[in-house]
């Protein structure tokens, strides 16, 4: 089967012209037969008005003067410019008086004239006669005396004008319609190509982009504050952020390859050692730690991949009990950070509040754990770090505190990047993902972390 008989513009230059042509065209339609309409009203209502004129005038004749009537000429009197017929008749029907413009031809005696001299009745008529039509219009004469009184006067004229005049006027109409269509759809395709000559050029840069797969070019400017150059705009940001997306991959995979080649070669030199010399409880214990820290990373990108997507099925934890779950841990074991025993007893609870959020409760675990495994790392060796819990404005606000003077504000804007860590933490545990997963939850969740000095406070919406 086809898809249709009219086919459908595949451009959009050609959609345009064709709906402004359409539309000029059913607009030159609708008009031409609201004129055709209201004109052949008028032309066919003057002619009433000019019959009903015409039988009253003779009407009032054969009543005041009906010798007139008989006079030479007498009924030839145009009205309105239309030459009208008369016949007047008496009361038994017979013909008194008649226009010379008649000639052989008798107006119909029929029901409209019986009407008019029996009942009183005036009315309109169509008939044809002599093959040409006519209107007709009967006017009963008052009963004054005279010959005619108690007759009528019938009065008819040639109607095949308006046909042809209506005809005329509807064949200029739709030849005028055709021209202004045309003229429309060239105005049309002269400005919708000049309209869409910026979305030419866009389409022609972004099919160079798409070829060279080069983010770090830019689609032209449009030149125009219209809706191509917001296009342009957005396309471009687009592009600078892919860019930025790109580099910050990149980055990533280069910062991560770094940062799993020194406990894979760690490990592969233990390993060969062994081989070689045989295991002892050091090289054992080198291993397990070894092996330790790559699953540690290793889990930490995962975890900080999944946190980049948005969460889809959340539920309502206990932000409170998840606290204190976290610091009771944490001062039972420590942190696990390479301290040891020192981190004992280091981390407190200054207060909570209840507070319920959404989320899931591994990641939110993991995202508390992560801040105070990072101050027990930078703050003080012997320093205390502290949480506390609180609710302001619908926010649940989570803050981890060290003692310490907290970041360096020169690099405060790349704290939360993954694998950056400061000039002076060299020689301390980690790997620089902490911060960045912990980030990622929050946001994930759809919160934010806040730096005030040594404070760092995750900012979550309520429940």
């Amino acid at each position: 089967m086809g898809r249709g008989l009219i086919p459908i513009p595949r451009t959009l230059r050609a959609r345009l012209v064709a709906a402004a042509a359409i539309s000029i065209l059913a607009a030159v339609v609708l008009l031409g037969i609201a004129a055709v309409t209201l004109v052949n009203h008028e032309l066919r209502a003057s002619l009433d008005r000019a019959l009903r004129q015409r039988a009253e005038e003779v009407a009032q004749l054969a009543v005041s003067a009906p010798a007139v009537l008989t006079g030479p000429g007498a009924l030839e009197s145009p009205v309105s410019g239309r030459q009208i017929a008369v016949e007047v008749i008496d009361a038994r029907g017979r013909i008194l008086a008649r226009s010379e413009t008649l000639g052989a031809r008798l107006l119909p005696e029929d029901s409209l004239a019986r009407q008019a001299r029996v009942a009183g009745r005036t009315g309109f008529e169509d008939i044809r006669s002599g093959g040409r039509p006519f209107r007709v219009y009967a006017a009963p004469i008052a009963d004054a005396g005279g010959p005619a009184a108690g007759g009528a006067v019938l009065v008819a004229s040639d109607t095949s004008d308006i046909p042809d005049t209506i005809g005329r006027l509807g064949f200029v109409l739709v030849l005028s319609g055709a021209v202004v269509a045309l003229l429309a759809a060239l105005a049309a395709a002269v400005l919708t190509r000049r309209s869409l000559r910026p979305l030419s050029r866009l389409v022609d840069a972004a099919g160079e982009i798409e070829r060279t797969a080069d983010p770090t070019r830019r689609l032209p400017a449009a030149g125009a504050d219209d809706e191509v150059g917001e296009l342009t705009g957005v396309l471009n940001r687009m592009l600078a952020s892919l860019e930025q997306a790109r580099a910050g991959e990149r980055r990533f995979l280069a910062d991560a390859s770094h940062e799993l080649r020194t406990p894979v070669t760690t490990l592969l030199g233990n390993v060969e050692y062994a081989a070689r010399h045989g295991a002892d409880a050091e090289v054992l214990a080198d291993l397990r730690r070894d092996a330790s820290r790559l699953a540690r990373l290793v889990d930490d990108l995962l975890v900080l991949e999944r946190a980049a997507v948005p969460a889809q099925e959340q539920n309502v934890v206990d932000l409170a009990a998840l606290v204190g779950d976290v610091v009771a841990a944490e001062a039972t074991v420590g942190a696990g950070t390479g301290h040891g025993d020192r981190d004992r007893d280091r981390v407190s609870l200054a207060e909570t509040v209840p507070v319920r959020v959404r989320g899931d409760e591994d990641e939110l675990r993991r995202a508390v754990t992560n801040l105070i495994e990072n101050a027990l790392v930078h703050g003080p060796p012997e320093g205390e770090v502290t949480v506390a819990l609180r609710a302001a404005e619908g926010q649940a606000l989570l803050t981890v505190r060290d003692q310490g003077s907290g970041p360096d504000p020169a690099g405060r804007e790349r704290l939360f990047e993954r694998f950056w860590r400061g000039p002076d933490t060299s020689g301390r545990p980690g790997s620089g993902l902490g911060l960045s997963i912990a980030a990622a939850i929050a946001e994930r969740h759809g919160g934010r972390i806040e730096v005030d000095g040594p404070a760092f406070t995750i900012v979550l919406p309520e429940a």
